[in-house]
């Protein structure tokens, strides 16, 4: 049984868009809507939509396409993709860190005996911004995360004006980052993760 199969905030939402076919009978083509986990032939498709939203705000994106690809490789199933009729439309990527406080090397590192998932990114395509779905991803991925036995936080890093949003999406601050890039600054929130055992009696993990 494949791990999509018993996480069920991974599975498709199961809405098609009708098509005609030459018989005039409806078939049905791509899920309308469908969440999962990224793969390394996704990274162009993530490092357009991050490109857009981050360059034209900060100057300069959380993860670059070599990043991206790396993070893709070592640790997919700690990405979350939101794709409509097979286009993605929004994204997470997080990889596994090992201390209490993010620190420089968090950047670039993937510790797989972390406990704690590091949220790289999160990004929507302009043309689906305004809609909710940076709210609604991220509480699919806290969902999925609490599927997940080995983590419990997820820490972040964001500038003061994004701290409002991550805040209607549970997270605490914890105050000043001391991860810089350039001259940018940053606030370090966390979101507790719910043990194993008890997100499996109560969401059917």
């Amino acid at each position: 049984m494949s791990a999509l199969s018993t996480l069920p905030f991974l599975k498709p939402v199961h809405l098609r868009s009708p098509r005609s076919s030459p018989g005039g009978q409806r078939r049905h083509t791509l899920p309308a809507s469908e969440f999962r986990c990224l793969s390394p032939e996704d990274a162009i498709s993530v490092f357009e939509i991050e490109r857009e939203a981050f360059i034209s705000v900060s100057g300069d994106c959380p993860l670059h396409l070599d990043e991206i690809r790396h993070f893709l490789n070592l640790c997919p199933e700690l990405s979350l993709g939101w794709f409509e009729e097979g286009r993605l439309v929004a994204f997470i990527i997080g990889s596994l860190w090992d201390q209490d406080r993010l620190t420089q090397e968090a950047l670039t590192l993937h510790k797989p005996r972390g406990t704690v998932v590091h949220i790289h990114v999160l990004a929507v395509h302009r043309t689906f911004r305004q809609q909710g779905k940076g709210s609604i991803l991220m509480w699919r991925y806290l969902q999925y995360l609490r599927c997940l036995p080995f983590a419990r936080r997820a820490l972040l890093m964001c500038e003061d004006f994004l701290v409002p949003f991550y805040q209607k999406c549970g997270f605490q601050a914890l105050g000043p980052c001391e991860v810089t890039v350039g001259d940018l600054a940053f606030i370090e929130m966390q979101h507790p993760v719910r043990g194993h055992a008890f997100m499996r009696r109560n969401s059917g993990c």
